[in-house]
């Protein structure tokens, strides 16, 4: 085996082995050839090549996403490591323990006029939760800081940030490692929870309880304490399609629920208690609800971060989820007809909607009806940001199917790339959904070698950026064509084509039943399935759905 022959690399390699971190991401460069020489020679690694650093550090996010560990990102110096920002912005939102390992030049080499010697330490200071700046020659405090660095990105949850400088010769190797590292005992992070007999009381006299859960990992709450939600009369439940929670009586299309509300079912419907867990939430007209009819008391609960979405947060529980249901659940029930009231609501809502998709012409709405009654079961589902997560909210879904987004920024940046990422460690046929600008933005996520057979894309080409036609101010200029909706005639058959994908497409309902088959059928290689839907009817289409739900 061979290491590299700088002390500071090889410290780098040792700790990061011994503390279990597996996965490595590598974008090309020499700045960081000591690092890269470390990694692809050690077996215990495993190395991925990805020349786009931003595609790059999607990826890696993808990965971290799927296990919930530390990945590393390796970049050169210069511009390469700002490319990493939009995924290290993702990874602080969402909580995904992203590690960036940025190259840099000794500091006696920044702004003197040479190449590639930008400002690089606490580049990510606005979103990094540890920033472990090293000089270039082998010390304790270096290894101190190394280790602090991938102790807070599993303990918090979220990215940080290593600089490395390195002097050249940079590819020189040795047999043996010259370099012992000086461990430290990581601290001991108490999880005890104890839940004040007040908030318990609370809870069991409330009228009018009610959960919304946003992004989570699947099995994240025990389905003991889901039942026990489900089976009591003051509780509603409302999930996010991101949540992968399941239940016969959660409501998990809370814009086909709640969108024709008068203010009178508004304010029959403002809850005493608004218990929320999870990440990011989608919904906007479930904001706008909360927001104007304020409940009384909002508890959130998460071990690290609440954020007031609503304006109206009162406690933050600082625990994972199922510790504080087995706190908080009692099994006393009271008499209530919250529920019951919105369950009638709800049935009448699905009777309509699906009265209304049976007759709507092709359109996006029509066809992520049929990809949400048409994905394979126990399959994940990766969805692209703006239209694309937003349609999926509107259907049902078979509960085997876990679905992911990157909802931490909201950004179309790097969703293929993240896509990508997560198949290459899930074990599942992966599906990702997304629109035609999501998916030209990142295609060079398919620039790599490591797109398993069973990775599907499903594009729905509306040759624009559809969402700006359902949003105010949508009006048939040249501005909003060119400038909002960016409208182009562009079609991904030559990108399938140059990155070896299979390619089929649909352009209406017979179409689509038909190339769907086919693409499903195809298991030797990636394959794409674009589907053009008519620009300028998609918004009204669903528009009338929402109307058709009064």
């Amino acid at each position: 085996m061979r290491y590299p022959k700088i002390p500071l690399a090889q410290s780098i390699l040792e700790i990061c082995q011994h503390k279990g971190v597996k996965h490595i991401v590598i974008s090309p460069g020499s700045r960081n050839a000591p690092l890269t020489i470390g990694f692809t020679n050690n077996p215990y690694f495993t190395c991925y090549s990805i020349a786009d650093e931003r595609s790059a550090a999607f990826f890696a996010l993808g990965i971290a996403q799927q296990l919930q560990q530390p990945v590393i990102v390796v970049c050169t110096s210069g511009s390469a490591v700002l490319n990493f920002y939009p995924a290290f912005a993702e990874a602080f939102y969402s909580q995904i323990p992203l590690v960036v390992l940025s190259a840099d030049r000794p500091q006696h080499k920044i702004d003197i006029g040479d190449g590639q010697t930008i400002r690089q330490e606490n580049v990510f200071a606005n979103h990094s939760l540890f920033n472990a700046n090293l000089n270039e020659w082998p010390s304790d405090a270096n290894d101190a800081l190394i280790q602090e660095a991938l102790f807070v990105a599993v303990q918090q949850r979220g990215p940080v940030h290593i600089n490395v400088p390195f002097e050249e010769p940079l590819y020189e190797t040795v047999a043996e490692p010259t370099y012992a590292v000086q461990w430290i005992d990581s601290p001991i992070v108490s999880t005890a929870f104890a839940l004040e007999e007040s908030f318990v009381d609370y809870w069991n006299t409330a009228m009018k309880k009610f959960v919304l859960v946003g992004e989570l990992a699947p099995n994240t709450i025990d389905q003991y304490y889901l039942d026990s939600l489900a089976n009591d009369p003051s509780v509603v439940v409302l999930t996010e399609k991101t949540s992968n929670l399941h239940h016969d009586s959660f409501m998990d299309q809370i814009d086909t629920l709640i969108t024709p509300f008068s203010e009178e079912d508004f304010s029959a419907f403002r809850p005493d208690i608004l218990l929320t867990f999870g990440g990011m939430v989608v919904s906007k007209r479930i904001k706008s609800f909360l927001r104007n009819y304020k409940p009384t008391h909002h508890w959130h609960v998460d071990t690290i971060r609440a954020y007031n979405t609503f304006g109206a947060l009162t406690k933050h529980f600082k625990t994972d989820s199922t510790t504080f249901l087995s706190a908080v659940l009692k099994h006393k029930t009271i008499e209530s007809n919250y529920k019951a009231s919105l369950a009638a609501l709800w049935k009448d809502r699905l009777t309509k909607q699906e009265q209304y998709t049976q007759s709507a012409p092709f359109s996006d709405f029509k066809v992520f009806d049929f990809i949400c009654k048409n994905l394979p079961k126990n399959s994940q589902l990766q969805v692209s940001n703006s239209s694309a997560i937003r349609y999926i909210q509107l259907f049902s879904m078979h509960p085997s199917l876990t679905v992911f987004c990157n909802r931490g920024t909201s950004g179309i940046d790097g969703s293929t790339s993240t896509a990508i990422g997560a198949s290459v460690v899930n074990g599942f046929p992966t599906f990702l959904v997304t629109g035609d600008i999501g998916f030209l933005y990142d295609s060079n996520a398919l620039w790599n070698n490591y797109i398993p057979a069973n990775f599907k894309i499903i594009l729905l080409n509306n040759r624009g950026g559809g969402i700006f036609r359902i949003l105010p101010g949508h009006e048939e200029t040249p501005t909003f064509n060119t400038f909002f909706e960016t409208s182009h005639q562009l079609n991904a058959s030559h990108l399938a084509e140059m990155y070896g994908l299979a390619y089929f497409e649909a352009q209406d309902e017979n179409s689509l039943a038909q190339q769907y088959a086919a693409f499903l059928d195809q298991n030797e290689k990636p394959s794409i399935l674009e589907i053009f839907t008519p620009e300028k009817l998609n918004d009204q289409v669903v528009l009338d759905f929402f109307r058709k739900l009064v």
